[in-house]
Protein backbone atom coordinates (compact mmCIF):
# COMPACT_ATOMS: atom_id res chain seq x y z
CA UNK A 1 0.00 0.00 0.00
CA UNK A 2 2.84 2.37 0.85
CA UNK A 3 4.51 1.64 -2.47
CA UNK A 4 1.38 2.60 -4.39
CA UNK A 5 1.03 5.81 -2.41
CA UNK A 6 4.68 6.72 -2.92
CA UNK A 7 4.44 5.99 -6.66
CA UNK A 8 1.32 8.14 -6.97
CA UNK A 9 2.94 11.06 -5.15
CA UNK A 10 6.12 10.81 -7.22
CA UNK A 11 4.21 10.71 -10.49
CA UNK A 12 2.18 13.74 -9.43
CA UNK A 13 5.29 15.68 -8.44
CA UNK A 14 7.15 14.68 -11.62
CA UNK A 15 4.20 15.67 -13.77
CA UNK A 16 3.85 19.11 -12.21
CA UNK A 17 7.61 19.70 -12.21
CA UNK A 18 7.82 19.19 -15.98
CA UNK A 19 7.63 22.71 -17.32
CA UNK A 20 6.19 23.56 -20.69
CA UNK A 21 8.62 24.38 -23.48
CA UNK A 22 9.76 27.94 -23.96
CA UNK A 23 7.76 28.27 -27.17
CA UNK A 24 4.60 27.04 -25.46
CA UNK A 25 5.10 29.48 -22.58
CA UNK A 26 5.70 32.37 -25.00
CA UNK A 27 2.55 31.48 -26.92
CA UNK A 28 0.60 31.26 -23.67
CA UNK A 29 1.84 34.70 -22.67
CA UNK A 30 1.06 36.00 -26.19
CA UNK A 31 4.55 37.46 -26.60
CA UNK A 32 5.69 38.98 -29.88
CA UNK A 33 8.58 41.01 -31.28
CA UNK A 34 11.33 42.10 -28.91
CA UNK A 35 9.57 40.67 -25.87
CA UNK A 36 9.44 37.26 -27.54
CA UNK A 37 13.12 37.45 -28.55
CA UNK A 38 14.19 38.46 -25.06
CA UNK A 39 12.06 35.76 -23.43
CA UNK A 40 13.34 33.04 -25.77
CA UNK A 41 16.98 34.08 -25.26
CA UNK A 42 16.63 33.99 -21.46
CA UNK A 43 14.70 30.74 -21.55
CA UNK A 44 17.32 29.07 -23.76
CA UNK A 45 20.13 30.29 -21.49
CA UNK A 46 18.31 28.92 -18.44
CA UNK A 47 17.70 25.61 -20.25
CA UNK A 48 21.38 25.28 -21.14
CA UNK A 49 22.38 25.86 -17.52
CA UNK A 50 19.84 23.32 -16.27
CA UNK A 51 20.94 20.76 -18.86
CA UNK A 52 24.60 21.35 -18.05
CA UNK A 53 23.89 20.64 -14.37
CA UNK A 54 21.95 17.52 -15.34
CA UNK A 55 24.87 16.31 -17.49
CA UNK A 56 27.26 16.88 -14.61
CA UNK A 57 24.98 15.01 -12.20
CA UNK A 58 24.85 12.08 -14.63
CA UNK A 59 28.65 12.30 -15.05
CA UNK A 60 28.39 12.44 -18.84
CA UNK A 61 31.37 13.34 -21.02
CA UNK A 62 32.27 13.52 -24.69
CA UNK A 63 29.71 12.46 -27.26
CA UNK A 64 27.25 11.30 -24.60
CA UNK A 65 27.27 14.75 -23.02
CA UNK A 66 26.95 16.48 -26.40
CA UNK A 67 23.99 14.30 -27.35
CA UNK A 68 22.31 14.79 -23.98
CA UNK A 69 22.80 18.56 -24.11
CA UNK A 70 21.41 18.81 -27.64
CA UNK A 71 18.29 16.80 -26.80
CA UNK A 72 17.76 18.42 -23.40
CA UNK A 73 17.97 21.98 -24.75
CA UNK A 74 15.77 21.13 -27.75
CA UNK A 75 13.13 19.64 -25.45
CA UNK A 76 13.22 22.65 -23.13
CA UNK A 77 13.08 25.25 -25.90
CA UNK A 78 10.52 23.41 -28.01
CA UNK A 79 10.31 22.75 -31.70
Amino acid sequence: MKAILVAAVLSLVAGSAHAASCKAEAAGKKLAGAAMTSFMTKCETDAKAKCEADSAAKKLAGAAKDSHMKKCVADAVGS
